[in-house]
């Protein structure tokens, strides 16, 4: 995908290896929140958005000097994917949560978020990040769902081609 980034926030590496798939995919670079800096996130009019989630449904701790980061440079006219790591089974009542807290940051900041995955197939008790039956991202369970994460990646990328060519 021409002109876009991947941007991830990462504890225990899983959302750092998803990023990397994304990324090795979309022929773009994977680039750890940590690192970003304002002019990471306004050079590519697409970005990639990844978080892990934590505790009652938290985003990963580096996206929080990120998510001011964001509010600093600004999105607009800037289309952003999210995609969050979750565990469906030991966490069912707060899966993907920390995807929520990216969206909100990134359309306070003026982004258009593209890339929402409809709740179908998806086994879990409740998220944040569902409005209107669509997580605002692609949701990945590396721990009880690994066999789905390839497919759901084209899935999601093949719609999010046709959202910003």
């Amino acid at each position: 995908m021409k002109n876009a980034i991947v941007i991830y926030g990462s504890s225990t590496g899983t959302c750092k290896g998803i990023a990397e798939t994304i990324a090795r995919k979309i022929g773009a670079e994977a680039v750890d929140i940590k690192n970003a800096t304002e002019e990471t996130f306004r050079d590519c009019p697409t970005l990639f958005l990844g978080t892990s989630t934590w505790g009652s449904g938290e985003m990963q701790d580096d996206w929080y000097d990120g998510v001011e980061l964001l509010k600093k440079t600004g999105l607009s006219g800037k289309k952003v994917a999210l995609f969050g790591c979750g565990d469906a089974e030991s966490y069912p009542d707060t899966f993907c949560g920390g995807m929520r807290a990216l969206f909100d940051a990134v359309t306070d900041a003026g982004a258009k978020v593209v890339g929402h995955t409809p709740t179908d197939g998806y086994m879990y008790d409740d998220s944040e990040a569902v409005i209107d039956n669509m997580f605002v991202g692609l949701p990945l369970d590396e721990d009880n769902e690994s066999g789905q994460t390839e497919a759901r990646i084209d899935n999601w990328l093949s719609g999010i081609e046709r959202a910003t060519a």
